[in-house]
């Protein structure tokens, strides 16, 4: 008997205490439950950081941008001899600037403009003006030739790009970053020779005399670039590298235009 008593004691004792043990578990959940439900929602009723519509809305927005840089042929023959000058590219473009509504750090740029290349040529003579099947590139180095001697041309350009701005209340202190594309349809193109000299180097005419020629037959009447750009506040840097061919297929060498240069984009 004593044996039972004893048995059933040791029973109690357990029974007693594992359930003592479960319900300060029970307490220890609940208590931590409460506090994750708390903190979730202290979170929830934080307030949640949204940009200024009035800094949105006088932010500068690159409602304009003037390039200036270097240009250069790819893919060039040896007849093709630049040099002489710089060749350089001026752009200008009046564009618009929608900001995503979910991320107004994103925005979408587009507009239009004017985008011209100067390509100088070393004693070597283009003739813009020819009807033969194939723009001639003619070295004159042994003949009477210009000091100075480059063809321009002239595009109207549509450009678009996709920006991103670090602060976009704050984008004349905040770096900006821009990808995007533009196309073009060709305006004009001309040659301008300056100063014809003898192979001693003595002026024919002047230092003053300045020669034009102008025909856009041979050179490709589009013009589709890829572009890119980083800026800080106005400043900034930029390239682009034209798809489309100098030429018309056919008509002359298969070379690609790049340029590299400064960009000042505001308002």
């Amino acid at each position: 008997m004593k044996k039972i008593l004893l048995v059933v004691c040791s029973i109690c004792l357990v029974y007693t205490s594992q359930a003592q043990f479960w319900k300060k578990k029970s307490k220890d959940s609940t208590a931590v439950a409460k506090k994750v439900e708390v903190k979730k929602l202290e979170t929830k009723d934080l307030p949640q950081k949204k940009v200024d519509p009035k800094k949105m809305a006088n932010r500068v927005a690159d409602h304009f941008m003037i390039q200036y840089g270097g240009d250069n042929w790819i893919n060039r023959p040896d007849s093709v001899k630049l040099g002489g000058g710089f060749s350089r590219h001026f752009n200008f473009y009046i564009m618009t600037d929608k900001p995503f509504k979910t991320n107004p750090k994103f925005s979408v740029g587009y507009g239009i403009g004017i985008g011209s290349s100067n390509m100088f040529f070393d004693k070597t003579y283009v003739n813009v003006k020819a009807t033969a099947n194939r723009l001639p590139f003619t070295n004159v180095a042994n003949t009477n030739h210009f000091e100075k001697f480059k063809v321009t041309t002239i595009y109207l350009e549509a450009p678009i790009e996709v920006r991103y701005t670090l602060n976009p209340e704050e984008p004349a202190s905040s770096w900006r970053f821009a990808l995007g594309a533009k196309v073009g349809t060709i305006l004009s193109t001309y040659s301008k020779g300056k100063n014809l000299v003898t192979t001693t180097g003595a002026s024919v005419f002047g230092p003053s005399y300045i020669q034009k020629e102008s025909n856009n037959r041979f050179f490709a009447s589009q013009r589709l670039s890829v572009t890119s750009r980083i800026s800080y506040g106005i400043f900034g840097v930029h390239g682009s590298f034209d798809v489309s061919p100098v030429l018309k297929d056919g008509l002359g060498p298969q070379m690609n235009r790049y340029s590299i240069g400064v960009v000042l984009s505001g308002l």
